[in-house]
């Protein structure tokens, strides 16, 4: 397994986002720590900015250089893969770099069912949830699964909607980690953009409208939350352990 972290330093709504500091340490560097504990054969950040790179590289990490205007963290992963010369059956966990909470035992199993299921092209996680706001927050996204554990369906909206009054509000709420294989995400960013993920800016819809199988690992474990504000930012402070 190769953890590939994506960090950019302009981020709209939080600039410098990967050198605010969680718990006296830069973001980058506790999700960072974070892909280390999950057993991973090599870590490394894709980032555009050199300031990145001196922290990453300052506290003995791996970088690699990558363009700045790529429209999404998979294609900074497509760009590192390319950059690394990495084989097409090489596995590649992708950490966004605003998890500082992510369990590393979560990290560790989206990859492992990547690799005892050849026939997916990609696997992600999902929480077991029975929160009713939380549910109509278009913010989290929802997934849906096959009863083979293949997602069907990925969406802003609440489903599956519950028909009958009084079914309990139960549903899956998406967590944004991906594992694939390296020539899976040649292939994906070589599709651009596709109509679903369009209309619910949603990268993982591209994958569903071509046909490919994504696998999901369900989990009770909460990730915590990602930072994008200030609040957030004040919330994973308040909430960071140790992994």
């Amino acid at each position: 397994m190769h953890v590939i972290i994506p960090a950019r330093y302009g981020a709209t709504r939080l600039p410098g986002k990967p050198l605010r500091e969680v718990a006296g340490r830069p973001l980058i560097l506790r999700v960072h720590e974070r892909a280390l504990a999950s057993g991973a054969q090599r870590v490394t950040v894709a980032t555009d900015d050199a300031r990145i790179a001196n922290v990453v590289e300052g506290a003995g990490g791996e970088v690699v250089m990558t363009a700045a205007g790529h429209a999404s963290g998979t294609d900074r992963i497509a760009e590192a893969i390319a950059l690394l010369a990495l084989p097409d059956d090489a596995i590649i966990v992708n950490l966004q770099g605003d998890e500082p909470l992510m369990p590393p035992a979560l990290v560790a199993a989206v990859a492992r069912a990547l690799n005892d299921h050849p026939q997916w092209h990609m696997a992600t996680a999902a929480r077991r949830m029975q929160d009713a706001q939380a549910f109509a927050n278009p913010h989290l996204v929802k997934v849906v699964c096959a009863a083979s554990g293949c997602a069907l369906y990925f969406s802003r909206a609440p489903i599956p909607w519950p028909r009958d009054a009084g079914m309990p509000v139960a549903f899956l709420g998406h967590i944004g980690l991906y594992a694939y294989r390296a020539g899976f995400v040649r292939m994906f960013t070589g599709w651009g953009p596709s109509p679903l993920e369009r209309r619910e800016s949603l990268e993982q819809l591209r994958a569903l409208d071509h046909g490919a199988a994504i696998g999901v690992v369900v989990t009770d474990a909460d990730p915590g939350p990602g930072v994008d504000t200030e609040e957030d930012l004040a919330r994973a402070n308040a909430l960071w352990t140790p992994p």
